[in-house]
Order: structure tokens, then sequence, then C-alpha cells
């Protein structure tokens, strides 16, 4: 089983510490991709328009500035570094050294600078989103689609892949969709279904920590993931097709 995860919007940059290693970061094929998005996010961040083609608000200054610097910057594992709703309800931080250990082993997040990474890779806060184009290499999401396919095919061979990604980072690698689970969360009340964005990140969140820290052994099919999952939810699985993944549906009641 492999957990895909989306990074988050904030990021809590290390205080102290060596820079990055490329050379320790997992998929390193792809480091000659990665360098050329940290060098047009560089260029972009030091430009006096830098927060309106970033597309962000000015109380994230500080955080484009940080862009101008990553080389030098500290790093810390990509656990650390992001942090936010799902994160916090992931919460890596209170598990058992086994459980880290698992976490570190099954998660992947696919990320618009690195493209993907594991759950241990050390790497600088920065500010940057799937849906930004950059000069020179464009859309990130069309620009990485190529990459992480080549990149990926091998790791997840044969693997579950629980899907909690968001649509903005989604686009940027279609796992196979015949092992593939989709996770939505709906808010019922009343008969009626609702889609929740903040809750649905939170209720990710609780159920990749409940994958990671449940006994047994871990799903290896989407029914088995429904069974898991069911164990703290109401849920059922919607299955798939040759080119739609499964949809496993989380339902919360209020």
């Amino acid at each position: 089983m492999l957990i895909l995860l989306p990074p988050s919007e904030g990021k809590t940059p290390a205080a102290k510490g060596p820079s990055i290693n490329w050379d320790s970061l997992s998929f390193p094929e792809l480091n000659p991709y990665r360098a050329k998005v940290l060098e047009a996010l560089g260029t972009v961040s030091a430009h006096e328009d830098a927060l309106a083609l970033l597309g962000v608000g000015a109380s994230l200054r500080n955080d484009v500035e940080r862009n101008t610097r990553l080389h030098a910057e500290p790093a810390a594992p990509a656990h650390q570094v992001y942090s936010g709703v799902l994160y916090d309800a992931l919460g890596y931080s209170t598990m058992t050294p086994t459980q880290r250990r698992k976490a570190d082993e099954s998660v992947l997040v696919v990320s618009a600078l690195w493209g993907a990474i594991g759950f241990g890779d050390h790497v600088p806060a920065y500010r940057l989103s799937m849906g930004t184009a950059l000069p020179d290499v464009g859309r990130l999401a069309s620009y990485w689609k190529p990459q992480l396919n080549a990149a990926l095919a091998s790791r997840t061979e044969g693997e579950l892949l629980v899907d909690c990604r968001s649509s903005t980072y989604a686009a940027a690698w279609a796992p196979p969709a015949s092992r593939t689970v989709n996770v939505n969360v709906f808010n019922e009340a009343d008969g009626k279904r609702t889609v929740v964005s903040h809750f649905a990140k939170h209720t990710r969140g609780e159920l990749a920590r409940h994958l990671l820290t449940r006994r047994g052994k871990a799903p290896a099919t989407p029914e088995q993931l429904l069974k898991a999952a069911g164990e703290m939810w109401t849920a059922e699985l919607v299955e798939g097709t040759a080119r739609k993944p499964h949809a496993l549906n989380i339902i919360l009641s209020s």
C-alpha cells in the first residue's frame, strides 16, 4: 500500500541544519527536472511582481523571498516541513517508531517543486503551487506528468494506491486506475450529501493515520481498504473502470 498526499500550502521552515542533499532524495532521476523548476522559481520570486506571478498575497512575502535562496536554506524531513489540517490529523510526531518507519515507507508526496518525494526526504520550506506556470517550464502539472509517469512506475508496481491528493495535484500524475482508490469525503444531512473541503483534508489525514497505525496487514485491494475505513467511518466503495480509479467515499454525518 502506498498513500499519495498533496503538500500543504503552508510549510514550517527548519530552524537550522544542513541544506538540501539532492542525492538523498527519493527518485533521484527527477533531480534535473527539480533543478529546472527551482531555478525558474528563484527567478520569478526575485521579480518585483513575484507575489502576483505566484498567485499569493502580501502576507506571504517572506515565504516568496525564501524561494530565492532555497539552495542554502536548512532542510528538514517532509513530514516536518509540511503542516496544516491534513498533516496535523495524520500526526506523524505522535506515532511510535515502528509506525513512523511504516509512514516513511508508505507515504509519497506529489510536489510542485520536487515532483514526488518520500515522507522522510529532507527539503527546505518553499512556496509554490502545482497550478502555477513558470517561465521556461510552463504549467507545472503538465511539466511533471511525463516525468512522474516514468519515475513512479517501478515504485508503485503491484501496490494499492490510496490517493488523498487534491485535484490540483492529481493532475500531475494519473496512476494505474485498477490499483488506485481516490478518497472522497462527504457530509450527509437530511439525506443530502455535500462536499466538505476543510473536513475532507482533515478526514484524509485521519484515514492516512488509521491505515499507518492500525494492527494487521495493510490493505492490498480496494475491498480491503473499504473494510479498514469502515472500522472508523461510514464508507462505501465505488468500483472503477479500466480508465477510472475506484473511489472510497467517507460519509460524515452532521
